[in-house]
């Protein structure tokens, strides 16, 4: 989930007026393993009810804004994802509430949730938070913002990404293990959302590896139509800095 301030400006369907943290401590929260053969390539248990981890507003890298930058010694992995943009402060939604939980979303997004897999499996084998693993500058480029009317039903799209032209990950949202509404009330029982959040809601299968000078293509299709607002372009480079992957 992504605290972001501002209205959605609709009118110019540019997710830019949603990534001006409100605060120091704004946040991006992810479903993790919510997609079932996601969950068999990465050899995870099948879980019994979603779980969230969070990301920075630093890691949002918003369209045209440069590219993805692999931190020294990282194997640089992408996720596909699509992003839901709240439109109210909710707090404590019954997931049987889905007409509720439906209208208090303002639209959605495409993103790449970029993760460090080597300190991530490090993380899952010592039992460490995977904050370094997801956090790092630029480990999320997002789309344009998509008006709600253009997605009547988010669980009937079709999500691709490509790596050099070579298509890597493309399947339909409805293969989620849960579905928005599941997914929303579980955040709203444990932390109000506000309105401008994003909450990514899970990728399919087939995520892999960059390296430095690949390009990565992304969007969403809705029947047969690519909706141009879910266009991502970006490119990977090197990190500079004093930063390097080491084992904790």
């Amino acid at each position: 989930m992504a605290r972001v301030g501002g209205s959605p400006n609709i009118q110019s369907l540019n997710l830019l007026s949603l990534c001006e943290p409100k605060s120091k401590t704004a946040m991006i929260l992810t479903g993790s393993a919510t997609v079932s053969d996601h969950i068999k390539e990465l050899n995870n248990a099948r879980p019994k009810q979603p779980f969230f981890f969070l990301k920075p507003s630093s890691s949002i890298l918003t369209p045209g804004a440069g590219p993805v930058l692999r931190p020294k010694g990282v194997n640089l992995h992408y996720e596909v994802e699509l992003a839901v943009i709240m439109g109210k402060d909710v707090k404590d939604l019954d997931e049987s509430d889905e007409g509720q939980i439906m209208d208090a979303i303002e639209g959605y997004a495409v993103g790449i949730d970029m993760t460090a897999r080597n300190l991530q499996d490090e993380a899952k084998k010592k039992g460490l938070p995977w904050s370094t693993a997801k956090g790092f500058d630029t480990f999320l480029p997002i789309s344009n913002f998509i008006p709600k009317t253009y997605i009547p039903n988010p669980h009937q799209v079709q999500l691709y990404l490509s790596v050099n032209d070579r298509l890597r990950q493309s399947d339909s949202t409805e293969l989620m293990l849960f579905r928005i509404p599941r997914l929303i009330s579980d955040i709203s029982k444990v932390m109000q959302l506000e309105r401008g959040d994003v909450v990514l809601t899970g990728t399919p299968k087939g995520v892999g590896a960059v390296q430095t000078g690949d390009i990565m293509r992304a969007g969403v299709k809705v029947g047969d139509n690519e909706l141009d607002q879910g266009r991502i372009q970006v490119t990977i480079d090197d990190r500079e800095g004093l930063y390097e992957c080491n084992e904790t």
